[in-house]
């Protein structure tokens, strides 16, 4: 497995005459190949499906590039409405992490029959992640 880092480099205030140094905001890649994210989807709350609305937190980590998109589907339908995405955050470790929230109607989620996060990158079978609104608490 060959991993990849990216590194960003701040301006040097001094001079240095090392080949190795590069201009401020260079971004330097190396190749860390494809890491399949772990996907965690939380279901809402009985304090807010008691208020009629029903908010589903999709969070995606330690996946590699930074390219892997996460989108929802409501039974086998893809959902865009309702949806706001995280940007990435670069861990440590050189892994990023990011969420999707996506908001329904209390009926909608209880009537779903499933609801489905996805992570996809092109070229990449993609990672679900399904809830079924009768298993949750209501």
């Amino acid at each position: 497995m060959v991993n990849t880092w990216e590194v960003f480099v701040r301006p040097l205030n001094e001079f240095v005459s090392l080949w190795r140094t590069f201009g401020g905001g260079t971004k330097l890649v190396s190749d860390l190949g494809v890491v399949r994210p772990t996907l965690t989807v939380l279901p809402p709350s009985i304090e807010e499906l008691q208020q009629g609305s029903a908010t589903l937190v999709c969070g995606a980590s330690g996946g590699f590039p930074s390219a892997w998109r996460l989108g929802w589907k409501v039974g086998d339908t893809s959902s865009s409405t309702g949806v706001s995405d995280s940007l990435e955050v670069l861990g440590r470790d050189g892994h990023y992490s990011w969420s999707s929230t996506l908001s329904l109607r209390a009926d909608q989620w209880r009537k779903a029959g499933s609801v489905t996060c996805e992570a996809s990158l092109s070229g990449q079978s993609p990672i679900t992640q399904t809830l079924d609104p009768a298993r949750c608490p209501q």
